[in-house]
C-alpha cells in the first residue's frame, strides 16, 4: 500500500435544481482530480436542497437504481477517483420517509459501501427562530460502516453524527484510519462548533478527518457554515476552505498516522469500551 495519497473535500451551496447541482459537482471533482486527488468527499445533500425537507421525497431512489446513483458511478469511473457521495435520499421502510444515504464508489464506478445517517438533527437553535426536524422526513440508520480502501480503513459519518463521539469510537473499534464526514452545518452552529468538533474527532481517534461541507446562502433561506477541512491525526488542519463553492486537497500519510499511534498510543490505553 502506498504511504501517501491526496484526498479532497468538495464545498457547495446546493439549491433545488438537481441538474445544475450535479454539473457543479462534476466540475469541482474534476478540478480536484487534476490536483491529484484520489479520494473525494462530497457534502451532505450535494444533489438537492429544496424549500422544505419533505421535497426530498420527490427525488428519492430505490437502493441500487436511480439517476443520482448512476451519476456517482459514472463520475467515479470516468475520472478514476474514489467518491464518498455525500448523502442522497433513498427509499425507507416507512413510506413517507427517506434514508439519508452516504454511498461510496471506487475508481471503477463500483459501489463499495452504504452508510445511512444515524443521528438526526432535531433542534431549535438557541436565541434564534431557526428550527430543524429531520426525523419528520428521514428514517435513521443504525449500522456504523468502515471499509477497506487503497488509502486505509475508511469510516463514514454524516453532519450531526459529529456530536456523538461514541459513534466514532465504534468506527475506531473497526480500525478506522480516515473519517469522512459529509456535512451541512448551519452558520450558527458551525461558527461555534465546526472546527473544534472536527479536530477533536481527529485527535481522540488519532485519525485523518475529511469534512466536506455546504457553505453559503441557499434558495430556501438557509445559511450554511462551509469551511470544509482536512485534519491530520495530531489535530493539525492541513487544508480549509472559506465559504462558497470550491474544494480543498491535502496529502494523507499512513506512515505519519502509524508513527503517531505508536508514539502516542492513547487509543490503546482505553479502559472503558463502547457497547456493541
Amino acid at each position: 500500500m502506498k504511504e501517501k495519497h491526496k484526498i479532497g473535500a468538495i464545498q457547495m451551496a446546493t439549491g433545488p435544481n438537481v441538474g445544475a447541482n450535479l454539473f457543479e459537482v462534476e466540475r469541482l471533482v474534476r478540478e480536484s482530480v487534476e490536483e491529484g486527488a484520489e479520494l473525494v468527499v462530497l457534502p451532505e445533500n450535494f444533489a438537492f436542497m429544496g424549500q422544505e425537507d419533505r421535497d426530498q421525497l420527490a427525488i428519492r431512489e430505490v437502493d441500487g437504481d436511480g439517476p443520482l446513483q448512476a451519476f456517482l458511478s459514472r463520475l467515479s469511473r470516468q475520472l478514476g477517483v474514489w467518491v464518498v457521495g455525500g448523502t442522497i435520499p433513498l427509499q425507507a421502510k416507512t413510506p413517507d420517509r427517506v434514508r439519508a444515504a452516504c454511498l461510496v464508489f471506487d475508481d471503477r464506478g463500483e459501489r463499495v459501501a452504504r452508510y445511512d445517517k444515524i443521528h438526526l438533527f432535531d433542534v431549535n437553535l438557541p436565541g434564534l427562530d431557526e428550527r430543524y426536524h429531520e426525523s419528520a422526513v428521514i428514517e435513521p440508520g443504525n449500522e456504523p460502516v468502515v471499509i477497506d480502501t487503497p488509502f486505509g480503513r475508511l469510516g463514514l459519518a454524516v453532519c450531526y453524527d459529529l456530536r456523538f463521539p461514541e459513534l466514532f469510537r465504534r468506527l475506531l473499534d473497526e480500525d478506522a484510519e480516515i473519517l469522512a464526514v459529509p456535512s451541512a452545518f448551519t452558520a450558527v452552529t458551525g461558527k461555534a462548533h465546526w472546527e473544534p468538533l472536527m479536530r477533536a474527532r481527529a485527535i481522540e481517534n488519532l485519525a485523518y478527518v475529511v469534512a466536506a461541507a455546504q457553505g453559503g446562502f441557499h434558495v430556501n433561506g438557509r445559511e450554511t457554515h462551509g469551511h470544509s477541512l482536512i485534519v491530520d491525526p495530531w489535530g493539525t488542519i492541513l487544508a480549509q476552505a472559506p465559504r462558497g463553492t470550491g474544494f480543498v486537497c491535502a496529502s494523507i500519510d499512513r506512515e505519519f498516522l502509524e508513527s503517531v499511534r505508536r508514539s502516542f498510543p492513547t487509543i490503546h490505553h482505553r479502559r472503558l469500551k463502547c457497547d456493541a
